[in-house]
């Protein structure tokens, strides 16, 4: 699974409507607004690199009120939180 990262800076009217458009596409797994120069941050999880281009080039700049993203790619996670162990059930 490939994660990627994507800042995105709005117009200040539309982060609502953006960060909802980005939660309803397929491959989106989490938008965030956030604080900083940017307003919202999408994380996808995709299995291939022709689903991630597909969803950053066609779908996520298609987006009205998108004035700015910066993609980034994640090749390590490096973290103590166990995010696999969040969703065992029983534990």
């Amino acid at each position: 699974m490939i994660t990627t990262i994507i800042l995105i800076k709005t117009e200040h009217a539309k982060i609502n409507d953006v960060g909802n458009k980005l939660a309803e596409l397929e491959g989106v797994s989490e938008v965030y607004s956030v604080t900083g120069r940017y307003n919202l941050i999408a994380v996808l999880r995709n299995k291939n690199l022709d689903d991630i281009d597909e969803i950053v080039t066609e779908k996520i700049n298609g987006i009205e009120g998108i004035k700015k993203t910066e993609t980034m790619i994640a090749y390590r996670l490096i973290s103590k939180f166990d995010i696999a162990g969040m969703f065992d059930l029983g534990s």
